[in-house]
């Protein structure tokens, strides 16, 4: 998706910062900067980047998306020239739609010990990415009708404690154990699959896709 042409280029660009303007919102707030100056900070900085006619300052060789936002971020943040240039071009618009209430609880429940605002992004790029990997399937299984199925069974996914057994969840939706465990195995697959596309559209390949999921991981883990 990096490697794109100009105006395709743009485009993704535009879509990549919709869709991860929220990392880089809590790496502001883990800096200091106000609820109000984040948000501005945020819509200045976008401001600028879609000013641009492609990703130039991405390295080809080195063309993860999201190195490539933070550190232009932080060049922002170190250019006042540029960064008032920005902020006063943005006006108070809207660049891309923050939902701000929903950035400060993710904000709330940042880990307060040992956080570098370099490591809060990074936690949040990867809670992100799983969440829209989440989402993305959450569609699939509605447009197959099968919306239901997956709002039981996706704690296979996410983690959470399952106290239930498939047997339980079999009667439960009137299925049998055996189908349960095939639907949960599907999910996983789909899952696995959902998370490589949706990272392969932050980097430059296929090449690049295992070593982003071993680093977004270790961003989860506790210190």
């Amino acid at each position: 998706m990096l490697a794109a042409g100009a105006g395709e280029s743009q485009a993704a660009l535009a879509e990549l910062c919709q869709a991860y303007w929220l990392p880089l919102y809590v790496y502001l707030r883990r800096r200091g900067h106000s609820q109000h100056d984040a948000e501005d900070i945020t819509q200045g900085f976008f401001s600028m980047l879609l000013q641009r006619e492609d990703l130039r300052g991405l390295d080809p060789q080195r063309g993860k998306f999201r190195s490539f936002l933070l550190g232009s971020m932080k060049h922002f943040l170190a250019n006042r020239r540029e960064r008032d240039r920005a902020l006063k071009r943005g006006g108070g618009r809207t660049i891309v739609s923050l939902d701000v209430d929903k950035a400060e609880s993710h904000c709330r429940l940042e880990p307060a010990h040992d956080h570098t605002p370099e490591r809060a992004f990074e936690r949040q790029w990867a809670l992100t990415l799983l969440e829209r990997t989440l989402d993305a399937l959450r569609n699939e299984a509605a447009v197959a009708g099968k919306l239901g199925e997956f709002d039981r069974l996706k704690v296979y996914l996410t983690g959470q404690r399952q106290d239930e057994t498939y047997a339980q969840l079999a009667e439960e939706l009137q299925s049998s154990e055996d189908a349960i465990k095939q639907a949960v195995s599907r999910m996983r697959k789909r899952y696995r699959q959902q998370l490589r596309r949706e990272i392969a559209q932050t980097t430059n390949g296929a090449d690049e896709v295992d070593d982003e999921i071993r680093e977004l991981f270790a961003a989860l883990r506790p210190n």
